[in-house]
This record gives C-alpha cells, structure tokens and sequence, in this order.
C-alpha cells in the first residue's frame, strides 16, 4: 500500500476567460516586495542594496530525484533517526535503517514540498516562482557522476518553466555542470545534451549565456577536434569546475569551498566566478578537503573559520552561509556567485569498504545542522524559510535592486463602478497559472495530491483618499463563490512591525465569509491567529474582479499611510505561516509582502523637530537623529529611499532639502539646512 500524502481537495474555479487589465505575460519585479523572516530578519530593500548591477547569482540544482525505486519502501529522514534512536549511529544493521527494506539513499530533511520526485510539474512550477523571486538568474543541474544527465527531469522542467515564462515568472535560465574531469563520462554527456537540448534548438528561451554563447561547467578537453565533436566545442562557453574544496586552479569555477573561498577565472576586470555554499562536508581534521558529513566537528550550518555559533538552534541563522556571502560580496567581488545549493537532501550510508569511516557513513548530507540546501522545508516549524530569506537579502545585496515606485497620490474610488482604477498607479502583479493541481508519486511509497488551487490570483491594485483605502484584486478566471472557506483573504501589516500582529498581520479581511454587501475586518488580538472584529468594509465582485473599501480609521491609518499586505485564497492549515508556500493561491508568495505607501501625509511642521513617545526626529548639521522604538525609513518627498534602520539612528542625508522619516503609523516631514 503506497503511503498517500493527501491535502484537502477543493474544486477549481469555472474556466471563463476574461478581459485583463493587470494580467499581462511580464516578469514580476519582486524587488519592490517587502520580506521578514520568523527570525526578524528583513531582506534589504533599494535603500540599503542600491541600484542594480552587471551581477549573476547561480544555485546549484538536483534534478536526480527521479529514480527508479520501488514503492513498498519508505523514505527514511536520518534526523529523525537519530532523534529517536541515536544507538543507530553505531550500528549498520540498525532496525531504524529499514532492515530488508533499505533505502538506496537517506534523507537529511523534508523539503516543504513533501519528498518529491523532480518530474512533478507542481513542484517544478513552485521552484520557478520561489528561485525567481529569490533573484537566481540560472540554475546549474549537477550532472557530475558518470553520464547520467536525468533527462526526464529536465525535459519535465523545461516544460514547466517554459510555461511559468509565458505566466509572467522570470524565471532562471538553466546550464549542465558535467564531471569534474575531461573523461568517456563527460563526452557522453557532452553528445547527449548537443543531440537532445542544444543542437535541437529546445527551449532557446531558456539558456543561460556567458560570453556570447550557451554556458556549459564541463572539461572539453578529450572531445575530437573534428565533426560533432568540433561543433560541440565551437558551440559553447566552456568552464570547467574544479572537485575538491581547497586548491585553486587556474582556469576552472568551482561548485563548493572551504574558506577562504576564492576567486575563478580571471580577465581584465577580476574574476568571473566564486563560491558560496551553505555548509561544507569537511573539517580541520581532513585539512579542509571533502570527509563524510556525519564526522565530528564537521563544517555545518553553524560553523565559522572563526569557530561555531554557540546560540540555541544556531543551525537557523545561518553564519557559515553568511560568512562565505560576506567574503565573496567584500572581498572577492566576482561578477557571478554559485550557490551550493537548493535541493540535493539525499546521500548514500557507506561504511569502510567503501572507502568512508565504520560503523556507517553518510557523505554529503546528514542532518539539519550538516546539510547544505537552502529551499524551504518542512522540518524547522515557522523557521522551515530562513535560508531562503537569507538567500534573498543577499541576493539583493550582490546584485542591487530595481528602483521602487514612486509613492501613492491620493484619489476617491467608487467601488464597482467602471473606469476608477484606470488612472490608480500603484500595480501589483502576481504569477497566473498556478493553480493547477497535484497528482504525482513522490520518493519511494510517498504520494503527493494537492487539489486547493482554485481563485488563481493575477493582479492588484490600492489607492487611498482621506477616508479610506481601496483594494482591488483581480484572478485569472471567474471568482469562485464569497461564501467558500478562506475565500480571497486579505493580510495587512499596518504598521510594517514584525513583533505585532500574526507574524506582523495587524488585520484580516475576508477570514469571516462576508455578507451581500459587506466584508467583515478583523485585527489579531496576542500576536497570534487569534482575531476580533473591528469593523466591515463595502466590497463588489463582477466576474475576476474584487473590490473592497475600508475605512482608514477601522485599520488604524489616520495617521500616515504605510503598509504592506497580501491576498491568499483557500488556506488549509489555518495559523501555519508556511501554508503560504503550499495551498491554494498566495500573492506575493511565501512570505513576501506587497508595499503600498501614500506620497504627502506629513504629521509635523517643517523646519521644527518632532518627538512623541515613539520617534523622535531632530537635525543636526546634515544628519538626521533619529530616536525611534520601531523599524523607520527616511526617503525624499517624491519618495526615493534614502536609509532604512530597524531602531535608532543616525541618518546622514545626500543633500540640503525636505525629507519624510515614516515608522508605524507615523510620517514626520522635516527640512534639512
């Protein structure tokens, strides 16, 4: 009997096209998006990244999850194992192991997506969403042992991801790392993917270019000067990537580290290419070269050259990651970092005969603290994105961000009335085409359906008056009925403060079904999924449209307007921040925020300083003091971003002129001499 992981099953939307105003094909500028992960860590936004720069992030992909494996026998999750039975560590033959139904391969973790195969399209399309906002320009397949290509994967992929294309995703473009020598392996693999991908002109739109022509990480070298042979090496930009973790060798980038990570492939303006992994299978006592993960004093997710992180659960934060970001950012400035890694999860059990360490050996994966993936999972609660998070705000930081837009004027919507959101700027846009549903075998006796797609959500828009907030939402089809469970959600941070509200959602609207006429508001009572009533709002719905109006005074906004927000549709498990990633249909996804913020609602006089129990603003010279209990920005009154601080600062301003310093609920203009 196949273990079967099932998940609610709803019907989907009616199928009626429509006329869109906001769901064109186009890429998603997740750069103008808000994020903060459960451990209160923001992802930088414009002010502190900057401009955007001529930069590349690569991550490192697994698409080897397709074995053939027999499906009476389950997946084993060795930190689980050693959980409940840390005897087993000791002995081979361990019951906990799977006695006469051992897996091939252990897990280290789930991911949040269950213990996928990587042919289900479902997931393939959450990776194209979640590696796309995270910034990742290409995805490099680790093809390194033997010939093996995985091409059902790949194909299945490239499927998939050609369609989030045409859905508006950016998504990343994709590459091949080959064996890590010039060998009968990596020219089979060479002549396959020339005959099935390359030299078939497949999925052009989906190739990853570097000086001119498609990128390929393998060693040319054996290849025949000559026929296929020759166009194979004419095809191509050729890196070769170097194995161990220590030497460098000229003319190679490399996939993993030890610090202090270098620098590859030097020319005129520094290196191409460096390193960054989230963890490393190594340790002192193997000089820094590869050793089996499961060996003491191992460089995991807490290690630092500067020694272990010693706080509780320090395998969250992430300081072996950081510390390789920081060097390959401040020091080595390379123009493309590839990221070790999204998705392997699995290694073999070896002992001494096969060249590891008795009593048992696991070699490149292990357990939460001594593993290197960095998709969300399913293992660490509220926490289960951090590296993820991590992985975004230093994204951004390598590659500067997309300026924002400017800030909202303000303008009097009549709710279901055509025409009053033609001249509204302030545009959100969201991936249609997501909602499809799940039906595929997972690892081993796992099973996984998904069928809670069902309002695919396509777009939004806000504008504000004196009185009120407007919101508009638009799907990809027809609105599914107002009285379906969790129908069109809406979460708003007013005051953009992590510490209140659920996880910093100060508001819900539409967690209670609404009436003919009215949505009902409520607001989080102890920071946690518990809610009030705090008032109605007026909304209209005509076909994929929803429109709501809010009184500013029912959300808290009379003074000063700056708030993030998202729209989710059909929740399942009610209270769980990571049903974000998984059920029905979330804009922006995951944890990501949109961001609405009004131009020109000051809350002091110009030229005087300002001060309450809360923030306190004075000038001095060409700074800023700034005193406040909560997060604050400072930007220009047309709105260009000029510092973000998470408490009190001092703020050095670019020029003489008027500035707006906004935390919570208030907006303070002040004029600098």
């Amino acid at each position: 009997m196949k273990n079967i992981a099932r998940i609610i099953s709803v019907s989907s939307a009616a199928v009626l096209g429509m006329a869109s105003l906001l769901s064109q094909n186009t890429a998603t500028p997740s750069d103008a998006w808000a994020l903060t992960d459960g451990l209160g860590r923001k992802a930088r936004d414009y002010s502190v990244a900057g401009p955007k720069k001529d930069k590349f992030v690569g991550m490192f992909y697994w698409t080897w999850h397709q074995m053939d494996e027999r499906d009476d026998i389950d997946v084993i999750n060795i930190s689980k194992v050693i959980s409940e039975h840390p005897e087993a560590m000791k002995n081979y033959n361990h019951p906990a192991w799977g006695g006469d139904k051992r897996p091939d391969t252990y897990f280290w973790g789930q991911s949040i997506f269950g213990y996928y195969r990587t042919t289900d399209p479902w997931v393939l399309r959450k990776h194209a969403e979640l590696l796309a906002d995270a910034g990742i320009d290409v995805v490099f397949f680790d093809c390194t042992n033997g010939s093996y290509t995985w091409s059902e994967s790949y194909n299945k992929l490239m499927e998939v991801w050609d369609q989030a294309q045409k859905d508006g995703v950016n998504v990343p473009k994709v590459a091949f790392l080959l064996p890590f020598a010039a060998s009968s392996d990596t020219n089979a693999s060479l002549r396959k993917l020339y005959a099935n991908v390359y030299g078939a002109g497949r999925y052009r739109n989906l190739w990853f270019y570097w000086d001119g022509k498609p990128l390929i990480m393998a060693w040319p070298d054996k290849l025949d000067t000559a026929g296929t042979d020759q166009e194979i090496r004419d095809f191509f930009t050729f890196r070769p990537c170097k194995a161990d973790y220590r030497s460098v060798i000229q003319n190679t980038w490399a996939w993993l580290e030890t610090m202090p990570i270098h620098g590859f492939w030097y020319n005129k303006d520094g290196p191409e290419q460096a390193p960054v992994s989230v963890a490393q299978n190594a340790r002192k006592a193997s000089n820094g070269l590869a050793c089996a993960f499961s060996l003491p004093s191992t460089f995991g997710r807490s290690y630092t050259s500067k020694g272990w992180d010693k706080r509780e659960n320090s395998y969250l934060y992430g300081a072996n990651f950081q510390e390789q970001w920081d060097r390959a950012i401040d020091v080595i400035k390379p123009r493309l970092i590839f990221v070790t890694g999204w998705n392997e999860y699995v290694s073999g059990m070896y002992t001494a005969a096969d060249g590891w360490n008795d009593p048992l050996s696991f070699a490149d994966q292990f357990d939460w603290e001594h593993s290197r993936d960095a998709e969300p999972n399913a293992e660490w609660g509220d926490n289960g994105d951090v590296y993820y998070s991590q992985l975004v705000d230093n994204v951004r930081r390598f590659k500067g961000m997309d300026e924002p837009a400017e800030p909202s004027e303000a303008i009097t919507i009549e709710i279901g009335q055509p025409g009053q959101w033609d001249n509204v700027t302030a545009r959100y846009k969201a991936y249609r085409g997501n909602t499809f549903h799940r039906n595929h075998r997972g690892r081993y006796s796992s099973y996984y359906v998904n069928f809670t797609g069902r309002n695919d959500i396509a777009g939004a828009q806000v504008a504000h008056d004196k009185d009120n907030v407007y919101f508009r939402v638009e799907t990809a089809e027809a609105l599914t009925p107002s009285s379906d469970k969790n129908w069109m959600q809406l979460f708003i941070d007013t005051d953009r403060d992590k510490t209140t509200g659920w996880h910093g959602y100060d508001y819900v609207i539409n967690r209670t079904s609404p009436s003919s006429a009215e949505v009902v508001v409520e607001k989080c009572v102890n920071n946690s999924w518990q809610w009030e009533n705090a008032g109605t709002g007026k909304y209209a719905v005509a076909g994929n449209v929803l429109e709501i109006a809010v009184k500013r005074r029912t959300l808290s906004l009379d003074n000063g307007i700056d708030f993030e927000f998202k729209w989710n549709d059909n929740m399942q498990d009610e209270g769980n921040i990571m049903d974000f990633y998984v059920n029905g249909d979330t804009a922006p996804g995951g944890r990501f925020n949109y961001v609405y913020t009004a131009a020109g609602e000051s809350q002091s006089g110009i030229d005087a300083p300002y001060s309450d129990t809360a923030l306190s603003v004075r000038t001095v010279g060409s700074n800023l003091e700034i005193e406040s209990e909560k997060p604050f920005r400072v930007i220009t009154p047309a709105g260009t971003p000029v510092a973000s601080c998470r408490h009190s600062a001092t703020v050095t301003v670019p020029a003489p002129g008027l500035y707006i310093v906004t935390s919570a609920h208030r907006s303070v203009k002040v004029s600098v001499k």
